[in-house]
Parts: structure tokens; sequence; C-alpha cells
């Protein structure tokens, strides 16, 4: 092994960079020169890569998203863009490509391993809904911005004794929801994995309501059925059935750029420099994750095409912490 590549793609994540970081000086130590492709694998393609050296790599570990971009690539998704990929990597003489991302970069990275290429991935999303992973980069500090916001609205919402919808990211996966509504003391949680309904969410306010409570806070996961507009639109038009005058905030992609907290950049140093290790042990086609509070792999064959589901308990602790 003379020289890797390191990318990045998908959703950015705090602490992608502190990866990045670790993914560069780990290899340098061992006499390896190191290439930061730029864009994902839109960037792979085109061939877009440059030198990394540790004083490149040196004041990024506290910032957000990636320094290295990431882009939609569809076209690698084809025979004709993984060749072009494959091409760029041996006109740059690159051994081994490190993927840092989520669930579709990790099928990025099988699918170019499966063209002959070394390939190790690095578990990145905020969702936590990639297999190999106990916890991803990323998640500890997104759940610390909505935190943040639902402190800070919770204040207002009880100096005005109004309820509160709060949006939090994870399109088919509720886990932040949950942490975030067990953490911030919601009255009631809204996730993809359990279905619902306007009615039976205005019954859990309602019942709030009649308990005395100066405020609500409902934390609602954007993947699902019973989103903040749906359960917005429909509490406006029954106002009556809540008691609290209520108001609706959407976090959005404000989750993703938070400075990565201390957790996320020793996560993120720890698995970028557990991806290196990986490859000097000759292992490839493999994820890089947190498993059981240590650094270990899994076969890429054993995660594309899953996501790791959400653990149900954390939704009836929820729910009992709410009554």
């Amino acid at each position: 092994m003379k020289r890797i590549a390191v990318l990045t793609s998908g959703g950015d994540a705090p602490g992608m960079n502190a990866a990045i970081r670790a993914v560069t000086r780990a290899a340098q130590e061992r006499g390896w020169d190191v290439l930061g492709v730029e864009g994902g694998f839109a960037g792979l393609m085109a061939g877009r890569m440059r030198a990394l050296g540790a004083r490149d790599v040196g004041g990024i570990i506290e910032r957000g998203g990636t320094i290295l971009g990431t882009a939609r690539a569809p076209e690698f998704k084809t025979p004709e863009g993984r060749q072009r990929a494959v091409h760029e990597l041996g006109a740059h003489d690159v051994d081994a490509v490190v993927v840092i991302g989520g669930n579709g970069s990790q099928t990025g990275a099988h699918a170019l391993w499966k063209e002959g290429v070394p390939v190790v991935g690095v578990a990145s999303t905020i969702d936590n809904d990639l297999l190999g992973s106990d916890i991803t980069i990323g998640v500890d500090t997104a759940l610390d911005v909505a935190l943040e916001n639902i402190d800070r609205l919770k204040v207002t919402a009880s100096s005005h004794q109004r309820a509160f919808l709060v949006e939090v990211m994870g399109r088919d996966c509720g886990y932040l929801a949950v942490v975030a509504g067990i953490a911030g003391g919601a009255e009631a949680v809204v996730i993809p994995e359990v279905e619902t309904s306007p009615d039976r969410v205005a019954e859990e306010l309602a019942d709030a309501y009649r308990r005395g409570k100066a405020h609500a806070l409902v934390v609602v996961a954007e993947g699902a059925s019973c989103n903040a507009s749906t359960l917005g639109a429909h509490f406006k038009a029954h106002k009556e059935r809540i008691g609290f005058d209520l108001r609706v905030t959407i976090l959005g992609h404000v989750q993703r750029g938070g400075h990565p907290g201390a957790f996320d950049r020793l996560l993120a140093s720890r698995l970028g420099a557990g991806a290196v290790d990986a490859l000097a042990r000759g292992e490839q086609g493999v994820l890089v994750g947190l498993v059981r509070g240590q650094v270990g792999t899994t076969p890429h064959d054993e995660i594309v095409g899953r996501t790791k589901p959400l653990d149900l308990e954390l939704f009836r602790l929820a729910q009992v912490l709410a009554s």
C-alpha cells in the first residue's frame, strides 16, 4: 500500500472533517500518501483529487461539514460511471479508497469494491440507521443541536402557555426524534416506525393541558406520516381539541451544521484511524464502526440494502416518561 484516497459522500454530518483528519494522519504515519476526493463519487468519476498532508488537515477537527465536499452522483450507479471511477483511481495510482458516509455512500463503496477496488467504509450519518455501528458519526452533535433548540422553545412555550411541534430530521428513521423527545421532556413523539393519528396526538396534548402543564412539546420525525405540517394544519382547524395555543418549528438542516462535540470528534478520530488499520491488515469491502463500544468491522455484504431498525424500547420509554 502506497497511496489511498478518502472521500465523503451523502448528507454531511458533524465529525466528517475529524474523520478525514484521522485517515490522513494515520495513513501518513504508515508512510502512505493520501489524496482527498472533492465532491464525493461525482468528484471521483471526474478525477478531482488533491494531495492531503498533515498540515492540510490541521485545524479542521472542530469544523462542521466536510472540507472535501459532497454531491449526488446518479451516474455512479451505472457500470459506465463506476468504470470511469476505476480509471481515475488507476490514473492517480490509488491503491485503496476510504468512503465516509451513510447507507447510500456505503452502497456506493460496496459497488466500487465489486469493481475490484480495495474499499473500506467509515460509518457517518446523523440518522443512526446504518448497520455495523452502534452509533454513527454526527448523531451526538445533531442531538445536541436539536436539544438546544428544544430547550429554548420550551422557555417561550412556558411563558405563553403554548404547545410546540418541533420537527427533526429522520426521513426513514425516528432515532433522532425519540432520543430528542426523551432528553427534551416531550409530551409526545411521532416517528415513521409507529403509526399514529392527529387525534391521538391531540389527546396527548389535551391530557397535558388538563394536568395543568404550562406548556407542551411534540417532537416529530420529518418522515412520519403525520409530520409537523400535517399535525399543525389539523390542530389549527381543531384548536379546541388541545387547549394550548400551538406553534410549529421545523429544524431541518440546521442539525447537520453544528460544530462537532467531543463525542463525535473522538468517534470520528477512532473510526478514521480504524479504517487505515483495516486496510493495513488487508481488510476490504468492510464498514468500520463502533461495535459494542469497540472499533470493529462489518462486511459490506451484510449491511448494503438494509437499515438498522429502531429500538422500540426507546419509544416506549418516551411514552412512559411523558405521562
